[in-house]
């Protein structure tokens, strides 16, 4: 046991080339609780509403949302990747606050960036600043804690780089929206893992187009999406809390 302690502190003096690596992965993996999964980024209510009802439907709703990723999220993820003081992420947090068109994706992005800062500031003890920005800014009523700026911040932090950070978004999303598709009954298992592999073509796609945009440029592409979301609220009976 002695041995093994010892051996934990001279990973957190010394860490390994590949460390970068080990926690990109942990940001990715889905047992990472940041409540992405309770979230079908407006499927659901698509269902319901019949906008998406078979597999080809739902291929179409998903490069949607990697669209709409893509054009107004990505460059937030960006914009803190590379400028990750707290100023710039307060600025943008507020940007984004304002551009978000509906209460739905405005409380969903909230509710997974401030889960995913918690759980960072936790996890990554070797980066201090994580835990002393939340610490100032919890406190501070004007910000709302937006998922994509932070997913950014804390990736620029760890050291990933801009282009990393900004694939691996539209990979959380792309992932995400799967899984919800799968525990809708829309699609099954395998039938999910295929078109996560046949979409990822068009979702690198979408990122070359939009890699590195500035966050004035920023926009929604897909409005139809946006305005379907925004509908959850009302369904009568739903799984999902977006």
């Amino acid at each position: 046991m002695e041995g093994v302690m010892e051996e934990n502190k001279e990973c957190d003096v010394y860490p390994s080339s590949n460390s970068l690596e080990w926690s990109l992965w942990q940001l990715l993996d889905s047992i990472l609780p940041t409540g992405g999964f309770a979230h079908s980024f407006g499927l659901e209510a698509a269902i319901q509403s019949r906008l998406v009802n078979n597999p080809e439907d739902l291929q179409t709703f998903v490069i949607q949302i990697l669209q709409n990723t893509g054009s107004l999220l990505l460059p937030f993820v960006h914009a803190t990747s590379i400028s990750h003081d707290i100023e710039t992420w307060h600025k943008l947090d507020k940007m984004l606050d304002a551009m978000l068109t509906n209460e739905v994706a405005r409380k969903a992005s909230t509710t997974q960036g401030s889960a995913l800062l918690r759980i960072a500031a936790a996890m990554f003890t070797e980066v201090p600043s994580l835990k002393i920005m939340r610490e100032q800014s919890l406190g501070a009523k004007a910000i709302s804690f937006h998922h994509a700026p932070i997913f950014g911040l804390v990736c620029g932090l760890l050291g990933i780089s801009p282009d990393i950070s900004q694939r691996a978004y539209l990979f959380v999303t792309l992932r995400d929206v799967i899984s919800a598709a799968t525990r809708l009954n829309l699609i099954g298992p395998q039938g999910g893992a295929v078109l996560q592999h046949r979409v990822a073509c068009t979702a690198e796609k979408i990122l070359m187009k939009w890699k590195n945009c500035d966050v004035e440029n920023a926009c929604q592409t897909a409005p139809l999406i946006d305005v379907v979301q925004g509908c959850h609220s009302y369904l009568f009976a739903r799984m999902f809390c977006s």
